[in-house]
């Protein structure tokens, strides 16, 4: 390749980054303001429905391996065994719980991880730093895109494919980024959410653990 034709490509991937950015600000601003009244009512609920506190928190591996905070609001109770270890998400998954992943309510907290930066709108979702030492060289092409709310993965299929199918999607997400891309996946994913269902792997109220 030219040096002429590869300084084209790079400036325009320096164009889809900075176009990327600014729709993950607009977006992530926009819905943060227009759904805030529905987060508070949610928050609310929580309150009621787990106790304190009505954010759960959890360390994710973000674009190159680095790791962020990842905020959604709780589908569990903090109930714990006699032995103080915490309850199967099975027992601890509550009916309301269930209503807030069925309409991905939970999720919305993570447009605060978008306007920071620690996520995109769109990109491979967001999965545990301990799986990185399981990650085939194929599997670990996933981290090179910043995670998103949303993706090619959530789109066909959510939780209901199979581990080798979500990172088959992932890489052909991160293979093929592009704006027109990431605003189907946007559109799609407005339909996918009316739709509800998805959300949970067969025999298993959550995502099973990764390579074990």
């Amino acid at each position: 390749m030219s040096s002429s034709a590869s300084r084209k490509r790079g400036l325009r991937t320096l164009a889809s980054r900075v176009i990327k950015r600014l729709i993950d600000v607009l977006l992530s601003a926009l819905g943060l303001l227009a759904l805030s009244p529905i987060m508070v009512v949610v928050a609310a609920a929580e309150l009621w429905f787990h106790g304190w506190p009505p954010l759960f928190t959890q360390l994710r591996s973000g674009q190159n391996g680095r790791v962020f905070r990842l905020f959604k609001f709780r589908s569990m109770t903090n109930e714990r065994g006699p032995d103080g270890e915490l309850l199967s998400d099975e027992r601890r998954l509550t009916p309301f719980g269930q209503w807030l992943r069925r309409t991905s309510l939970d999720e919305l907290p993570q447009l605060l991880n978008i306007l920071k930066g620690d996520m995109s709108v769109v990109g491979p979702r967001p999965l545990l730093p301990r799986y990185h030492t399981r990650y085939s060289p194929l599997e670990a092409f996933r981290l090179l895109a910043k995670p998103g709310l949303t993706g090619w993965a959530a789109v066909n299929g959510r939780s209901t494919n199979t581990w080798a199918e979500r990172f088959a999607y992932d890489a052909y997400y991160v293979d093929n980024q592009s704006t027109r891309l990431d605003l189907r996946i946007i559109a799609r994913t407005v339909a996918v959410v009316f739709q509800g269902g998805g959300t949970r792997s067969e025999g298993h109220v959550t995502n099973p653990e990764f390579g074990v």
